[in-house]
């Protein structure tokens, strides 16, 4: 038996209880709609000034608080999906985890593009301009989909040809594992992973660094963006976190076989959800242009009768 067959017997065989699984599931969804609800004032913000869509700073963060909606609004779904259905269509489960795969390998590179955006801000205020342009940015933010999606597509393709017809109309526990089951996957999904890891960290250290220098002897705006690139290299760490979880999920089926559900979920949380609630704080509140207008927007909406 694989380990994704082993994952799903190890779950059916300790389902929670009736208590256990409504908080669960109570927890996720809360903490879903909450950081939602606080991402879409910060898209209703971004979107009501003009100063924010000229700006490819703003851009690139809205654009990872989008991203993040999507992520949160996938993945509780299939979490609550698992505990009402357990089991979902092939083809259906297919399209999930492949919008899955590419928001959720789009934020790493996305922290990278901001990272390369504060660090020509402080280390090259005179190029900023004519380097970081809208329409730029707007090409980059399409390089990093068609970069995430040349990533996940082939374990579609790959699915398809090597699969019968009627793989695609069974019912599986929805895991990329399950939909794509064939070994070339998983040898793929490691080496990409592996790929950003290295890509992404690199661009992290040599910004932060290079900001951390400048810092030194420059403005409070660089000691600024030093502390914005910490909290990306948090972010990113939770988020790349997820490129651990399958190694560890194996080493918690087999030392933790009665708990492992528990464990899935403790995961869940630190993997998925942690992850999404920082992006407010980086330029939502900790950024004083976008912490006024926000503020504004929020009492103007408060007074109204």
């Amino acid at each position: 038996m694989n380990v994704s067959a082993a994952n799903v017997t190890v779950v059916l065989q300790y389902r929670d209880s009736f208590t256990k699984a409504v908080t669960k599931n109570v927890i996720v969804v809360v903490l879903g709609i909450s950081i939602n609800f606080i991402n879409a004032n910060l898209i209703h913000t971004f979107r009501k000034h003009q100063i924010f869509y000229m700006n490819p700073r703003y851009i690139l963060f809205i654009h990872l608080v989008v991203n993040d909606m999507i992520v949160l609004t996938l993945t509780i779904t299939l979490f609550l999906i698992s505990y009402i259905l357990f089991k979902l269509n092939v083809s259906i489960c297919c399209v999930i985890v492949l919008l899955v795969i590419f928001t959720t390998e789009n934020t790493p590179l996305n922290l990278a593009c901001m990272a390369v955006e504060c660090y020509i801000a402080i280390c090259l205020p005179l190029h900023h301009m004519q380097i970081c342009t809208v329409k730029r940015t707007s090409m980059l933010i399409g390089l990093i989909w068609m970069t995430s999606m040349l990533s996940g597509l082939p374990d579609l393709f790959i699915t398809l040809a090597t699969e019968p017809l009627d793989f695609f109309h069974s019912r599986v526990f929805c895991l990329r594992e399950n939909v794509f089951p064939h070994p070339v996957n998983i040898k793929k999904r490691d080496i990409t992973y592996s790929m950003f890891l290295v890509i992404v960290w690199i661009t992290i250290f040599y910004t932060y660094f290079k900001i951390l220098f400048t810092a030194k002897t420059a403005s409070k705006d660089a000691k600024k963006a030093r502390n914005t690139i910490m909290l990306h290299g948090l972010q990113l760490l939770l988020c790349m976190s997820s490129y651990a979880t399958p190694p560890l999920k194996e080493a918690l089926l087999r030392w933790f076989p009665k708990n492992y559900a528990d464990s899935l979920f403790a995961i869940y949380i630190t993997v998925q959800i942690l992850p999404r609630s920082i992006s407010p704080i980086i330029y939502g509140f900790r950024d004083n242009t976008f912490r006024k207008y926000l503020k504004n927007d929020l009492l103007c909406r408060v007074r109204k009768p």
